[in-house]
This record gives C-alpha cells, structure tokens and sequence, in this order.
C-alpha cells in the first residue's frame, strides 16, 4: 500500500494524506457476506450516552470476516482484496473448492489467485491457517486464538504481527505487537504472516470533517468545562486543573491507573507485560 498527497487547493487538503488503495483488487462486496450494521450514536437500550463522543458518519456494512477459520482440508482460492470500512486491515474475498465464499484478513503478500488452506495439515505459507503446535518457533503469525476454536482475537489490526518464541507442553510463548510475552495454548490456532495495509498509520486526516465521516464528534477539555461538568471545570480564566493529577468526569485517574483485575485467571500466562516487568 502507499501513501497518496493531495493538491492543497484548500488549507486542509494542504496537509491530508491518504491510501492509495493499490493492493484493492476487488471494489464491490460479495453481497452473501454482507449485513446491515445499525448506528448506536454511543447509546446502549435505555438511550444513555455509554461511549462518549460517537455519532453521525457515513452509513457502512458490515463484512461477515471468518476469524475461526474452520474449514479444514479445503483448499481456497484468493478472488480478491477489499476494502473493509469496519477495520484498518484490508480483507481477502475467498472461495473454496466446494464453492462456498468466505472473508479473511488479508495478510501481506496474499494476492489473486493464491491458494490457501485451514487446518493441521496446511503448509505453513502465508495466509494459511494452522494450530499453534503446528507452527515453527520464530515465525510471524496473526488472527490468534486465545481459547481453541473461539476464533482469533489477537493481532487483527493493519500492519501488526506477533512472534511465536516457544513451544513447551500445554502452551505456546508469544511475543505480541505491544512487547508482551503471553502464553497461549497449543491447540489455539493462529494465521501466517503480517497483516497488510502497514502503511495505514501513516495516514494524515486533514480536517475535523473528515473525521466526523467516521462517526466521531468533537471532544471538549475538562478544564474549559463548569465545575458541575467536569473535576478539572471552573475558575476565572485560563486555570490549572486544581488537583494532584488528571482524571476523568468521573473523577477516576486518567494516567497511570491499572484497570486490569488482579485476581485475573489469566494473569498468570502472562509473562512479561507491555511495560517490561512480570506479573507478580
């Protein structure tokens, strides 16, 4: 993928960047594999405002992507790759030998007309999918399990991969994207290679507007907020916040607090976290 500029006929455009789409293959959606996807505005069914700063946007739908890949010993042909409004990584349209289609995450390298497989007995080559067990130490996989066939939920996000870095009994050692080391067990399965569409954090939006196509709305500070509104609200003028740290309309920390429980079961497959330091 590269990196598209724009001619700054406007101050805006002067410094928005955009993709470039160059891997899309395939620019209409496999109409079996689509659902309505409903809008929230942040709401949950009581109409309360749940997630801050959400709303409007352009209408999307959403792709049916197969993350359990379960189809075992079938091999698929790549039809095409899409673009997926839903997520940063581009997705792979693909039919099996049976005819059935299915949408998987388009790892790099994957292009039109490669074959790909699920299962123990799929070569391990990019886009194909297998048990962790099956899987050589120090190759790049994503779409990971964390619960035999649950489906992956780690490393999904464009340009992002994890490093299987043993194998030892019951579990698999992975090093994630964040610099965690986390075991994961050995049955899970997991997808070769890197997600595609790296260059996606290069992207520049431009203009407020343009995010308001995405469904955000504006976000206000808490300190130009009445004391009513916000703990950082209030006084004459330009103000410090008139508190030890930062926090949240809530009045919780909005720095450094550690939200994860510590009583967590799976705390202890975790070997090393993020921030360099075990857990104890």
């Amino acid at each position: 993928m590269g990196i598209k500029t724009y001619r700054p006929y406007t101050p805006s455009r002067r410094h928005m960047t955009g993709s470039d789409f160059s891997e899309i293959t395939k620019t209409t959606p496999e109409k079996s594999l689509v659902v309505s996807l409903n809008k929230t505005a942040g709401r949950n069914n009581q109409g309360k405002i749940t997630v801050r700063h959400r709303g409007g946007g352009v209408k999307r739908k959403y792709r049916l992507v197969d993350f359990k890949r379960k189809k075992d010993g079938i091999m698929a042909t790549v039809i095409g790759i899409e673009y997926d409004p839903n997520r940063s990584a581009n997705i792979a349209l693909i039919c099996y030998a049976d005819g059935e289609k299915a949408y998987i995450l388009a790892p790099e390298g994957l292009t039109d007309g490669m074959k790909v497989m699920n299962g123990p007995e799929a070569e391990v080559r990019v886009g194909n999918c297998l048990p962790l067990a099956n899987i050589p130490v120090g190759t790049q996989i994503h779409n990971i399990e964390l619960h035999p066939g649950k489906g992956g939920q780690l490393v999904r996000s464009a340009g992002n991969s994890a490093q299987l870095m043993a194998k030892e009994g019951k579990y698999a050692t992975l090093r994630l994207p964040s610099g965690e080391m986390r075991m994961v067990p050995i049955e899970c399965r997991a997808s070769v290679g890197v997600v595609g569409n790296g260059d996606h954090n290069l992207i520049n939006v431009g203009k407020a507007g343009r995010k308001r196509h995405m469904g955000f709305r504006p976000t206000v500070r808490g300190s130009v907020m009445n004391p009513n509104d916000h703990p950082h609200g209030g006084g004459e003028g330009k103000t410090g916040i008139g508190r030890p740290g930062p926090c949240t309309p809530w009045g919780k920390p909005a720095l450094g607090l550690k939200t994860r429980k510590k009583n967590k079961q799976s705390n202890k497959l975790i070997i090393r976290r993020k921030d360099g330091r075990g857990i104890k």
